[in-house]
């Protein structure tokens, strides 16, 4: 039996932006488990409990704190680790934040995405590179199918507009620097993911963390936003999706593996969406709901006609990454709140250490993965 992602990131240099943040925290922890040297460069850990912390990760590789604002810096880091592999997840990620701090979001997801690029360029590093984005990318026409890759990008709100911004720097140095006809240096491609579940996530203004905090103190969960409709997804369908897109760059590029027959650089130096399967798209009311079979509480309504404008509806496409990449969800909607869920109570309750779950779900979901045939598990 192979290795899950061929075996790509066993002793590989990896660079990792953002990985004290929830899903960077997890991608550590499952680049590590492939046994790559993992370089983490970020800000500090963004709330007073964290996965980060939780997990242990500073004693477990490469902790680099910085802004990437700092331009300097970043560049130093780079070519300090002289990284094979990078995923850029380092971001601003919160809608409503992004009202009060609309400055600071289009710095650090525009120009620190811009920075990072810079970085990889001068001198030119031999590497593959996924730059994460978000759904919310896209020009939000309230449709009920789902977004393209080809969609027009926009975005409502600066965090929305920033990560728009972003994707059009990533096709910028992608077409000027990195072109993947001309044999680039740097294999450049970037992901746009659904809203991510999973534990240790406990961030404001996002719905399970809210969830959780009201359960422990054993009070209703307040519900702003109940109708809105997301792409709910566990976190490791998306952090599986970048691994795999990151090996297919690099079996393209010569570093490690065969080529897919009958395709080229520029198939996967691209964009690509992650999302669930269209089941799992569901309502914020649903998703407490579902939530609350495993967890008794309540749920208020707390909508505010006044609060800032949030999306909708929000679906995603991934047919591309289907027929590219192979790559198609795992867990449905039930078994990610399950998962979801079953992580909080076991670690609050001191029932599972943190870490030993986190692996314990990254190794069933990849046993699950190659149940169902998905090529990237092996």
């Amino acid at each position: 039996m192979s290795e899950p992602f061929s075996g790509f990131y066993q002793g590989r240099r990896v660079l990792l932006t953002g990985h004290t943040g929830f899903k960077g925290a997890w991608l550590a922890e499952w680049l590590l488990a492939l046994g790559a040297r993992v370089t983490g460069y970020s800000l500090g850990a963004p709330t007073p409990v964290n996965l980060f912390e939780q997990l242990g990760l500073a004693a477990r590789m490469d902790h680099r704190v910085g802004d990437l604002n700092d331009r300097a810096a970043l560049a130093r880091v780079v070519a300090e680790t002289q990284p094979e592999a990078v995923f850029h997840l380092a971001a601003q990620s919160l809608v409503r934040q992004s009202y009060a701090e609309p400055v600071e979001t289009f710095a650090t997801n525009l120009m620190g995405t811009v920075h990072l690029l810079e970085a990889l360029r001068l001198p030119p590093r031999r590497c593959v590179a996924v730059c994460v984005t978000t759904d919310k990318c896209y020009e939000n026409r309230e449709w009920l199918h789902g977004y393209r890759e080809s969609d027009p990008l926009g975005g409502y709100d600066p965090y929305s507009a920033s990560k728009g911004c972003a994707e059009l720097a990533i096709a910028a140095y992608r077409r000027a620097f990195f072109n993947p006809e001309q044999k680039p240096p740097v294999a450049l491609a970037s992901a746009r993911a659904g809203n991510v579940l999973g534990g240790g996530d406990w961030a404001r203004d996002r719905i399970v963390p809210d969830c959780v905090r009201a359960l422990q103190r054993g009070e209703a969960i307040p519900v702003r936003n109940r109708q809105a409709t997301r792409p709910w997804q566990h976190v490791l369908e998306p952090l599986g999706g970048y691994l795999h897109l990151g090996q297919r760059l690099g079996a393209q590029m010569g570093l490690a593996g065969q080529p897919e027959p009958g395709r080229t650089l520029g198939d996967y130096a691209s964009a690509f969406n992650f999302g669930p399967d269209l089941g799992s798209n569901r309502t914020v009311a649903e998703l407490v709901q579902e939530v609350l079979k495993h967890w008794l509480g309540q749920w208020v309504d707390q909508s505010d006609p006044a609060a800032p404008h949030e999306a909708g509806k929000l679906n995603l496409s991934t047919d591309k990454a289907f027929h590219l990449l192979g790559w198609q969800p795992v867990w449905g909607f039930a078994q990610t709140v399950a998962q979801t869920v079953r992580w909080y109570h076991e670690t609050q309750a001191g029932r599972a250490e943190p870490t030993a779950l986190a692996r314990e779900q990254i190794a069933t979901y990849v046993a699950e993965a190659r149940a169902l045939g998905r090529s990237w598990a092996g």
